[in-house]
């Protein structure tokens, strides 16, 4: 389990690109965290630039897009990298990749939801697939940021952590 005393946690969500899912996550968990995290997101083949559909609907939920910029896990894996606490994938291409070896061995889980930046369609029918994975996300962010870290042991919190992976936008973790 991460260190109960240590404050702020370190956490990184990751996807492929790092354009959509992992930088909503980092917005997410930067609004409701509350100063007890740190949110960081990067990706394993990132797009160099965040998804507008991503940005405006941060934007549209009062979300700071300041500092969301599309980056690499390599940035995260160096000397000078933040110890992580926690990393999480948020898509499927990640959990099934190779991911580097994390300092500290954080603690993971995947939480993969479908790519809003495939959407295809119309401009209303690709909005909706970014409202649905904001959604899913802030919902998954939330109960993660309401955890009781520092009263969960390690395999508890683990199981904690991989619940809410399987939750949607209107049910509640196991």
């Amino acid at each position: 389990m991460p260190d109960a005393d240590h404050r702020p946690f370190n956490v990184l969500f990751l996807c492929t690109g790092n354009s959509a899912r992992s930088i909503m996550a980092e917005a997410i968990l930067r609004d409701v965290g509350r100063g007890a995290f740190v949110a960081h997101s990067a990706g394993s083949f990132p797009k160099g630039q965040v998804h507008p559909v991503a940005l405006e609907m941060l934007r549209r939920n009062g979300l700071s897009t300041e500092g969301c910029r599309s980056k690499s896990w390599d940035e995260f894996t160096g000397a000078r990298a933040p110890k992580l606490d926690f990393v999480f994938t948020v898509c499927d291409d990640a959990a099934g990749e190779v991911c580097p070896i994390w300092p500290g061995q954080p603690m993971t889980a995947h939480w993969g939801i479908p790519d809003p930046a495939a959407a295809s369609g119309n401009e209303a029918q690709v909005a909706l697939a970014f409202a649905d994975a904001f959604r899913v996300l802030k919902n998954r962010v939330t109960l993660f940021a309401g955890l009781p870290i520092a009263g969960l042991d390690r395999l508890s919190l683990q199981t904690r952590v991989d619940a809410i992976g399987k939750t949607t936008s209107d049910q509640p973790a196991a």
